[in-house]
């Protein structure tokens, strides 16, 4: 299998970048995107030139370290998952696929598909933590939780933080991924305590880190890996509503 490559390739953050050329060849279909990307470059360092940046982990779709633009779609044209899990069957013999990193200014780019997410740690440094002491861990049965509500928190922790939604947006808002990491922890009874004044800290470090608000027009919920629904955003707002008339700050 052959396909036609055009890499975004930028040697540095204050670098100018280009869309390159490459030929990747003696590829199999099984392969997933990122092994075609390390035959790709293993070619490139043979003939002694740069390989190609680009973040990884897991490759699982477990860790969010990875994170492109397939074709113009984070993740690629596969959905429910990661670009680490999008394979090489997906595409034709042949074809020609444009590989870009994340665009959006919260999220610099360091070095050709590598982009700068540490915005996201800030947010979860912010708020998206329970401080409350409680002692040894008890036992999970004598916390009653109704179903219905931890099926909506255990949806939201799917959360990997690959900033596929934050890629999608016009707008560049993060506000999947923080409502996610709120809801998570807002709607089970150990993070009670804390719950409007973290929605409070995290949607304003959200605001401080420069992404942009959801304007409700789905993108984000259309390249979630993990499919998450953006009523988890509406949620979010709504607790944030609540916070600021309680003035839980």
């Amino acid at each position: 299998m052959r396909l036609h490559l055009k890499v975004w390739r930028q040697p540095a953050r204050d670098a100018n970048g280009r869309l390159v050329d490459y030929a990747a060849e003696r590829l199999n279909p099984d392969m997933s995107f990122l092994e075609m990307l390390d035959v790709v470059n293993d070619d490139l360092i043979r003939r002694g030139e740069d390989p190609i940046a680009f973040d990884s982990d897991c490759r699982e779709g477990i860790c969010g370290s990875c994170g492109l633009m397939v074709n113009g779609i984070p993740h690629g044209p596969e959905r429910g998952g990661a670009v680490c899990q999008l394979h090489l069957r997906t595409f034709r013999d042949g074809d020609t696929v444009t590989v870009e990193p994340w665009r959006a200014s919260a999220f610099p780019i360091v070095k050709d598909l590598v982009v700068d997410r540490s915005a996201f740690d800030r947010i979860i440094a912010a708020g998206g933590f329970i401080s409350v002491n409680t002692g040894s861990a008890p036992e999970a049965n004598t916390i009653p939780i109704a179903r219905a509500v931890a099926e909506k928190a255990i949806d939201a922790a799917q959360c990997i933080a690959c900033g596929a939604c934050v890629a999608a947006c016009k707008n560049a808002s993060a506000s999947l991924f923080v409502a996610s990491k709120i809801s998570h922890l807002g709607l089970l009874p150990q993070g009670q305590v804390e719950r409007y004044p973290r929605v409070i800290a995290m949607v304003d470090q959200m605001d401080m880190e420069g992404f942009g608000h959801c304007s409700n027009e789905a993108e984000c919920e259309a390249v979630c890996p993990k499919e998450i629904p953006i009523a988890t955003i509406a949620r979010m707002y709504r607790d944030y509503f609540k916070a600021t008339v309680r003035g839980s700050r």
